[in-house]
């Protein structure tokens, strides 16, 4: 008994990273890979490097996107950061 009073303080401090720093981190990751797995033509996009552009295309690995130019580019999912405008749905 006195072990587990001894070790009740270390278990708090475990608890407590657990919901403030570790559960935070995964539901961000959670969400980030969610937004890289929905991705579609036409959504407007922000790039891990800052470059902003359009969806074209979506593989299974790698997204092609068209900058202001007209420039088509390829990158990975895991690159795109954020959507800044997600493509109206056409039923």
């Amino acid at each position: 008994m006195d072990t587990l009073i001894a070790l009740s303080p270390l278990l708090l401090m475990f608890l407590l990273m657990w919901f403030f720093i570790i559960r935070p981190a995964q539901k961000r990751q959670k969400a980030t890979k969610n937004m890289q797995t929905e991705l579609r033509r036409g959504d407007r996009i922000v790039t891990i490097g800052g470059l902003h552009g359009l969806v074209d295309a979506v593989d299974d690995a790698t997204i092609y996107i068209t900058v202001a130019d007209g420039t088509r580019l390829q990158f990975e999912r895991q690159a795109i950061a954020r959507v800044v405008e997600s493509a109206k749905a056409t039923i």
